[in-house]
């Protein structure tokens, strides 16, 4: 480990893009969320209240996960959790990206 002021090597860079890459999956979804919300309130007639409970669910989803997930990362290491939690929510995305069409 370098001394405090040292300059960052390839171990440090790698561990920030490692980390930035949830960051980004999640800001990516939310995106998502915000411009897909239209469309949503025209099929769904959403109340105001069910329209916040759209958008706040996804922050207390992963609020209620902190937890859980930090002890199970103690148990099985942390950067494997963070690889495995972004390999599925990779997928989760791309599979709610392309929803079956619906019924005629």
């Amino acid at each position: 480990m370098e001394q405090a002021g040292g300059r960052a090597g390839r171990r440090e860079w790698t561990g920030l893009a490692v980390l930035v890459l949830p960051v980004l999956l999640v800001s990516m979804d939310v995106t998502v969320l915000y411009l897909a919300l239209p469309p949503l309130s025209v099929g769904l007639a959403p109340s105001g209240t069910e329209l916040l409970w759209i958008v706040d669910i996804y922050t207390f989803v992963v609020a209620g996960l902190l937890i859980p997930m930090g002890a199970l990362g103690d148990r099985i290491g942390c950067r494997r959790l963070l690889l495995a939690g972004a390999a599925c929510f990779g997928v989760a995305s791309a599979v709610a990206a392309h929803p079956p069409p619906p019924p005629r």
